[in-house]
């Protein structure tokens, strides 16, 4: 499958290759699902000049199963970064998911981007800009990914979902909102579609204001760890369904279209008010657990403010 998207970025990086005018340091920021890997497995390629998406002993991938990267492992990067390569005189260091990345292990790894050994560079992949130290940020070339447009988010499906009706491409295309992590997410990953009709019920259920669901969800959400930008995200896409239903009475500019039986209850069982208080809670739980703070305590927390909007 052709990588889509980016097109300005990709060219930009080749002729600096071609030019020899290639930074040793690049900092890939965007969303979940918008093309990060796919992008710094591209660069990586196109550096030691071979084929894409295959593994190759020179590309040297970090990732973490951890709340954060610290500075033991960012002692590992160091340390490997300077080994010779094995095949060639090139090595790329691609650091996934840069944002879990401690102030303290930034520090220890900024000599390293500063001045790494000839031929080695490093990708670092980050979801915002804001996570990353400015001093970071000014010794790299950063490469910022924008949502694609309509037209490629509609030929992504078309070439990796070629079987798709047209009003499923329609709903996909208005709920990936240009990231095509989120269509793979909505079409592959049964969880997620689990996700959806949990939060259709728990949308229903906060308008019973009966504390005994705080229980009921505690248990339900326990069972989806780590999904909680999943959640937030499909409470969200739901309450602006339901918002936009309640306005217009029409399911022209609905995203979740094959749940419009439900959003119809919703709108006429919501009020403004109560909607408006839906997205300012999510707002507050993400900030919350931004700061670290127990996840389940965060998400009781949550529910609790839902059922009092």
């Amino acid at each position: 499958m052709n990588f889509i998207g980016h097109s300005e970025i990709l060219s930009r990086f080749d002729n600096s290759v071609e030019r020899n005018a290639l930074s040793h340091a690049h900092l890939i920021i965007g969303e979940d699902g918008i093309g990060k890997s796919i992008l710094a497995k591209r660069f990586a390629a196109k550096i030691m000049d071979k084929d894409d998406f295959k593994e190759y002993i020179d590309i040297v991938n970090y990732k973490t199963t951890k709340n954060s990267f610290g500075v033991d492992e960012v002692r590992e990067i160091i340390t490997e970064t300077n080994k010779r390569p094995y095949e060639g005189d090139k090595k790329v260091i691609i650091i996934y998911e840069g944002n879990k990345l401690t102030i303290q292990a930034q520090n220890a790894l900024l000599k390293t981007i500063e001045e790494p050994p000839v031929g080695v560079y490093i990708i670092i992949l980050c979801e915002s800009a804001e996570l990353i130290l400015d001093t970071i940020k000014s010794r790299c070339q950063v490469h910022k990914l924008f949502p694609l447009k309509e037209s490629e988010i509609k030929l992504f499906i078309e070439e990796k979902y070629s079987n798709i009706d047209e009003d499923k491409k329609s709903t996909l295309i208005s709920f990936s909102e240009g990231i095509p992590g989120k269509v793979e997410k909505f079409i592959e990953d049964s969880s997620f579609e689990d996700l959806r009709n949990i939060v259709l019920d728990l949308l229903k259920d906060i308008n019973s204001h009966n504390e005994d669901i705080i229980l009921k969800y505690e248990t339900i959400i326990a069972k989806h760890d780590n999904k909680e930008e999943d959640i937030f995200s499909i409470i969200i896409s739901f309450v602006r369904d339901i918002i936009i239903y309640k306005e217009l009475q029409d399911s022209t500019y609905i995203i979740n279209r094959d749940k419009l039986d439900k959003i119809k209850d919703l709108s006429n069982m919501m009020a403004y008010k109560k909607l408006r208080g839906i997205i300012r809670v999510i707002d507050e739980t993400r900030i919350n657990l931004r700061s670290n703070t127990n996840a389940q305590m965060t998400f009781n927390v949550m529910m609790i403010s839902l059922l009092e909007v």
